[in-house]
């Protein structure tokens, strides 16, 4: 079943990317770079603090919240650049932008590993922050945008097919690293990694002209009569649906697991469950690219945070239990993967190609901003509530998302 889906969906992929010429000479190119980029600085940058972070504490002799609180501070310093960031992509192109995010990346996670000073630690995540919001998803989208013009929805679902890997392959690297050389050591060959294949690939082979008319025009979804401006009523709603759903996956993440063991799930059938993520974010992914190209992506949003809704509405109404996690994690990894797509596509086909990696930038300010809130405000509400509030504001967060999306009129619909 799962094969024939992924044949499925592989064949929608435009006919350019069946010849490997076109692949390696035309824009789809893009993609390729991308998705060896992003595996590479999700996995540096993102998900490793989780397993790096507690031994930071414990090495340098700090609290976990301090060292933690690094982290936090870099995703907000990211969100207060990430405009800036999308401006400058509109203006001279991701293969200029993006390979300074790489290295800077790598000068941050090598000051990291010496950084001994509080204050020089708290300094060095604001350079990552920097760091983050020149090369992780936003900057990719904006990049895509800028090459591909109004036609970027499917090489943005390409990209996110092969990013849904990077936690995958993130998490098991950065345990065999940490037992091999340290901590230290493991950030020391990811600033390698960055610095001596990131930063060469975006900016030597990431293209430089846009796609233009070279798309496959038959498979195009049909384009709205007009687009909105990205401003006023329907831009605040997005980038707020966006910004609440934000609040989810950043929190549960940081809690998820420790809940499933905390309601008596041995740890072997916690790790499994939690490995359901991944895999279910790329079966959703792979679904979209087959099944829901001619769907719009506001549509495709508002489904995907309405299963996440339902998805909490299993622990109010059967409680925790390994049967009822299980199907959580699966519909929470489609409902993120599903959304990872619609925050590339829903501005775009809303607010159109002109200025999209500023649009990108400005919503991505509040996005990244409630991520590195999430994690220390469900702490307190589980540390001083229970573990059905944390629930509770999560499914909270995800009706505010839903009703924000259905409250945005498309342009064909102010038309009608």
């Amino acid at each position: 079943m799962k094969s024939g889906v992924l044949r499925r969906g592989l064949s929608q992929l435009p006919v350019h990317m069946g010849s490997f010429r076109a692949i390696i000479f035309g824009p789809w190119r893009a993609v390729l770079v991308l998705g060896v980029t992003q595996i590479l600085a999700w996995g540096a940058l993102f998900y490793p603090p989780v397993l790096t972070v507690p031994l930071i504490a414990a090495d340098r002799g700090w609290s976990m919240t301090f060292a933690m609180s690094g982290f936090s501070l870099a995703l907000f310093t990211a969100g207060l650049l990430s405009p800036r960031v999308g401006a400058l992509i509109d203006r001279h192109g991701g293969h200029r932008v993006m390979p300074a995010g790489s290295v800077a990346a790598a000068l941050g996670l090598v000051a990291l590993a010496y950084a001994q000073h509080p204050a020089a630690y708290i300094a060095v995540w604001i350079l990552l922050g920097a760091a983050i919001a020149m090369s992780l998803y936003d900057p990719a989208f904006s990049t895509l945008g800028r090459i591909f013009g109004a036609d970027a929805r499917r090489p943005i679902t390409a990209l996110t097919l092969v990013g849904g890997f990077a936690s995958t392959v993130s998490w098991p690297a950065t345990q065999f690293l940490i037992a091999n050389v340290g901590w230290r050591g493991a950030y020391l060959v990811y600033a390698a990694l960055l610095a001596c294949v990131a930063a060469p690939l975006l900016a030597v082979a990431l293209p430089r002209s846009r796609a233009g008319a070279s798309l496959d025009r038959e498979a195009r979804p049909p384009a709205p009569a007009a687009v909105l401006p990205a401003k006023g009523l329907p831009f605040l709603l997005l980038a707020g649906a966006f910004a609440t759903y934000a609040f989810v996956p950043s929190g549960l993440s940081a809690h998820l697991l420790a809940i499933f063991r905390r309601a008596g799930m041995d740890a072997a059938t916690v790790v499994a469950i939690g490995a359901l993520f991944g895999p279910s974010q790329v079966m959703a992914r792979i679904g979209e690219l087959a099944f829901a190209r001619r769907v719009h992506p506001l549509n495709v949003a508002r489904f995907a945070v309405g299963m996440l809704v339902l998805a909490c509405a299993l622990f109010a109404l059967f409680g925790i239990s390994a049967v009822v996690a299980t199907v959580f994690m699966v519909m929470f990894g489609m409902a993120n993967g599903l959304l990872t797509i619609a925050r590339g596509a829903v501005p775009l086909a809303l607010f159109g190609p002109a200025g999209y990696g500023h649009t990108m930038g400005r919503i991505g300010r509040a996005f990244l901003a409630m991520q590195a809130i999430a994690p220390f405000a469900l702490a307190l509400a589980a540390e001083r509530g229970s573990d059905a509030s944390v629930f509770a504001i999560v499914a909270a967060f995800a009706l505010l998302s839903f009703f924000a999306l259905l409250a945005i009129h498309r342009p064909a619909d102010k038309q009608a």
